[in-house]
């Protein structure tokens, strides 16, 4: 892995970040701080903080402090780490005064949604109950949960998906652990901006990728991705026809603030670049025509994987951008990108 992409998308979310005055002074709680989107999330802020001196403060919940060093490595002085499981958030256990909180622990592999059905549910639901509670006793200033695409379920129809839809999701399959859990978080945090006042905000994050992913990263994209830098054959182990759009990683950092800084509370926003809209066979012929001409795609048929249902989320992000987030990242800029950090 190439760590100067990382830094190159980092110094130049810092550049272009408008609403970064607005997070002057202030302090924040990041949960899932280790994971793909809560690291970068947790760089941007630092390099806001070193190019602006803006004074911001980070707490950042995980489970392993060991871990937590081997991700944030130099950076690791600058952040206070918390080792603390969802359950143990509480005013008792966080004495530090908090602005806003940052919600993205989460399972994110599809294998451990079928492997783990209970625990997948459990760090939806009670996760963000707990972290809930955190943000009412703590009168925090805003907090946004990261929800997914997924909770709009099976759709075969190819129109735009805007956040009042909702489709077809079965609680007996076992993979709708990860679907159901979401859609009852983000139920959760509807009850308490309207019960109790929490102003907490709702990103609909599609799958998010770019520099940053962990080696053993295994979801299509990066595989696909992957396999095209190192010029071999790309193999689809289904059909290829689910479709949905994509988010390079330091966009979604921002699609996140601008919904915690602007949202209405109790909302939903679709975070996704729509121009990336493609199916997964597309994507693997868009990488054999614009990156490897000389591989083949092929489909080997393959069952127990662990993979979605197919179906199509052509998300609109409307509403998100009504708030002012425009993404920066495009197709093209998106791949070459992660070319050039697995390359390193």
């Amino acid at each position: 892995m190439n760590p100067k992409i990382l830094q190159e998308d980092v110094r130049l979310f810092a550049e272009q970040f408008e609403l970064r005055e607005q997070l002057c002074g202030k302090s924040f709680l990041v949960t899932g701080a280790t994971g793909l989107i809560g690291s970068v999330m947790i760089r941007c802020l630092l390099e806001l903080n070193r190019k602006y001196d803006l004074g911001i403060k980070i707490l950042a919940v995980v489970r392993s402090i060991d871990k937590a060093k081997a991700v944030f490595d130099d950076d690791f002085t600058d952040i206070c780490f918390l080792q603390l499981s969802l359950s143990d958030i509480t005013t008792q256990n966080i004495s530090q005064p908090v602005n806003y909180v940052i919600h993205l622990a989460s399972p994110t592999s599809s294998m451990y949604f079928v492997e783990h059905p209970v625990e997948t549910l459990t760090t939806a639901i009670d996760g963000t109950q707990a972290v809930l509670r955190y943000a009412y006793n703590a009168g925090v200033e805003a907090m946004v949960f990261a929800s997914s695409l997924e909770v709009y379920g099976s759709n075969h129809d190819d129109g735009p998906i805007c956040e009042d839809f909702q489709g077809y999701l079965n609680p007996m399959e076992i993979r709708s652990s990860y679907n159901m859990g979401k859609r009852t978080a983000e139920c959760l945090c509807h009850a308490y901006a309207k019960e109790y006042g929490v102003p907490v905000k709702i990103a609909r994050l599609t799958q998010t990728t770019g520099a940053g992913i962990a080696v053993d990263d295994n979801r299509v994209i990066v595989q696909f991705t992957r396999l095209a830098a190192e010029s071999k054959d790309i193999i689809l182990h289904t059909t290829g026809e689910a479709a949905r759009p994509y988010l390079y990683t330091t966009d979604a950092v921002s699609a996140l603030l601008y919904v915690l800084l602007r949202g209405n509370a109790g909302e939903s926003y679709n975070a996704a670049n729509e121009e990336t809209y493609i199916s997964a066979r597309g994507m693997a012929e868009y990488l054999r025509d614009t990156f490897a001409p000389t591989i083949h795609v092929r489909i080997e048929l393959s069952e127990g994987l662990g993979y979605a249902p197919v179906t199509m989320l052509r998300l609109s992000t409307e509403k998100l951008k009504s708030l002012g987030w425009e993404p920066l990242v495009d197709k093209r800029k998106m791949f070459e990108r992660l070319i050039a950090y697995i390359d390193g």
